[in-house]
């Protein structure tokens, strides 16, 4: 259970950062000072998520907004959707999507219950939001959704930083697709910096798994010049691809998409990650969260 602390802060009625301990290490909660109900959660100094309570289609982390992007075009605006969040954090997505899709049905699985615990105490739910959140392992509780339930699968996996290796296999990716409903999409959040070998060989096992791909991300990342994240989108049918090259360019930090032979040629021949070979996703540099 997370035993949560309150930290002094100056200003009379300013909200306190709350610090607690949970399964993977310190988390706090951090006030921000714009938004009056926003807050920026992070795990050991990590930022993992930004959630307003106010506004929660307000999405300010570059890697949630491009995710956001990929929600809004999942289907027809408005219409409600069915998706599995793998990895919690402050549950944002799955917040954004209740709130510019009503009457969604979302399930969350998220393994650090000290962590859902202290999420649900000071960032609470809308009750009438259809979100279910499970503390279990992300690939166990994808086992347990039906086949073709989902219009969206989001994997946002990180334990101390890293993606966990059983969440980076064609095996995964296999049942990531079975939960799928025809024309649904996968989105994962995946993390990576210079040479860029996990996330090449990431993007090369989604092929052998999904015939369509996209990639999207910061310029900088991919030319492997820095640490950051990027959004691999897949799916059986053909993606939005313009119309998503055209919400990332119009970010407040721009990115860049990449699909079809380019991306492929982005691989640079890596090979598929299989249960057997498959490894976390490397550690972030120190200074990247400085």
């Amino acid at each position: 259970m997370a035993k949560s602390t309150r930290r002094r802060r100056g200003g009379a009625g300013r909200p306190e950062p709350v610090v607690a301990q949970v399964d993977g290490g310190t988390a706090e909660l951090n006030p921000d000072a714009e938004r009056p109900r926003a807050w920026t959660l992070l795990i050991d100094g990590a930022p993992q998520s930004h959630v307003d309570l106010d506004d929660p289609a307000y999405l300010s982390f570059e890697y949630q907004r491009r995710l956001g992007h990929v929600a809004d075009l999942a289907a027809p605006a408005g219409r409600p959707l069915h998706a599995v969040h793998l990895g919690g954090g402050a549950f944002t997505l799955a917040r954004y999507i209740a709130a510019t899709r009503p009457r969604s049905t979302q399930q969350i699985a998220e393994l650090d219950a000290a962590l859902v615990q202290l999420v649900r105490t000071h960032l609470p739910l809308d009750p009438n939001a259809r979100i279910r959140v499970r503390s279990t392992d992300a690939r166990a509780a994808l086992g347990k959704v039906p086949d073709a339930w989902a219009d969206l699968v989001i994997a946002d996996v990180f334990g101390g930083a890293r993606t966990p290796a059983h969440l980076t296999s064609t095996e995964f990716l296999a049942e990531v697709r079975r939960v799928l409903r025809p024309g649904g999409y996968y989105a994962a959040n995946i993390a990576d910096g210079p040479p860029l070998a996990h996330l090449r060989a990431q993007v090369a096992t989604a092929a052998t798994v999904f015939p369509e791909l996209a990639l999207a991300a910061d310029p900088a990342v991919l030319r492997g010049r820095r640490f950051g994240n990027a959004i691999l989108l897949a799916s059986d049918v053909p993606l939005p691809v313009a119309e998503l090259t055209r919400r990332v360019a119009s970010d407040p930090h721009p990115g860049r998409v990449e699909h079809g032979s380019a991306l492929i040629d982005f691989t640079g021949g890596a090979a598929p990650v299989t249960d057997a070979s498959a490894r976390p996703s490397p550690a972030p540099p120190p200074a990247v969260f400085r």
